[in-house]
């Protein structure tokens, strides 16, 4: 009798320590940044970062931006938060904390570091040419690269003799060629198929806000086309005038020379299968 008792006192002890998880609930994460300084938890952090461990080093400087809002420390815990949400693909988190950077320390000589920083992490080219397909072509945009251009053209603003302007004005030529360069790609698109006051809008486009771009001249081309196709003859004989003002020598200059046709603007034909 006492040996039945005995194994279900056993039995009743054991169930209560198998179900202690769901009394007290999961256990947590211990913390290793209580009893840190905010310094000491930089330090360690900058060691995680180091060794590109971005998780830990987001968990240890979120830990010391929260803890530590006032701190002497805290521009710098900002920036580093910034940087390693970069390195670890959250954007948006870099993006908001480079803001509130920006916003909380306009006087801090770091600002130009934390525009140049925007500007960087909205700098993105996954081979947005060679993306391209001919399927929903008009559904494509550029708004990341755009933003990231104007992030750029806004720190240079700011800060024209900043350490980083010239790797940022590096930056921008880049970004506006490829800009440019896929917005006239869907205008030979529309031209494809006749929609000639898409393919003109793209065209004017490049003209009025990337002047200084390499493809100016194709967006001539494509506006004189256009404007020859919509009956706007006026307006086709001064685009017409700007192209051989600006690029007398022009491949596309020669070549109309050298067609007896009027159809000398077609030169996209042969780059729409792309």
């Amino acid at each position: 009798m006492n040996t039945n008792i005995s194994a279900l006192i056993t039995s009743f002890l054991l169930s209560i320590l198998a179900s202690s998880c769901f009394i007290f609930g999961e256990p947590t994460d211990i913390d290793e940044t209580l009893g840190r300084t905010d310094r000491q938890i930089v330090m360690d952090a900058e060691v995680f970062a180091a060794n590109k461990d971005w998780q830990k080093t987001i968990d240890f400087l979120e830990k010391a931006e929260k803890r530590f809002p006032n701190s002497r420390l805290a521009p710098q815990i900002k920036l580093n938060l910034a940087y390693a949400y970069k390195n670890f693909y959250r954007d948006e988190e870099a993006i908001t904390m480079l803001n509130k950077f920006i916003l909380s320390y306009p006087n801090h000589p770091a600002q130009d570091y934390a525009y140049y920083l925007k500007g960087v992490v909205m700098f993105k080219d996954k081979g947005i040419i060679k993306e391209l397909t001919m399927q929903d072509i008009s559904d494509r945009d550029v708004s990341q690269l755009e933003r990231s251009f104007q992030a750029l053209k806004q720190m240079i603003k700011l800060f024209p003799d900043s350490e980083y302007a010239e790797d940022a004005a590096n930056r921008m030529t880049y970004l506006m060629n490829k800009i440019c360069e896929r917005e006239l790609h869907v205008a030979r698109y529309y031209m494809s198929r006749d929609v000639y006051v898409a393919a003109l809008n793209r065209a004017k486009y490049v003209l009025e806000n990337y002047p200084q771009s390499v493809h100016q001249e194709e967006a001539l081309v494509i506006s004189v086309s256009a404007y020859n196709k919509l009956g706007i003859y006026d307006l086709e004989n001064d685009a017409k005038r700007v192209l051989d003002l600006n690029f007398p020598e022009s491949s596309f200059s020669k070549q109309k020379k050298n067609k007896k046709s009027d159809n000398w603007w077609k030169f996209w034909d042969i780059n729409i299968t792309d």
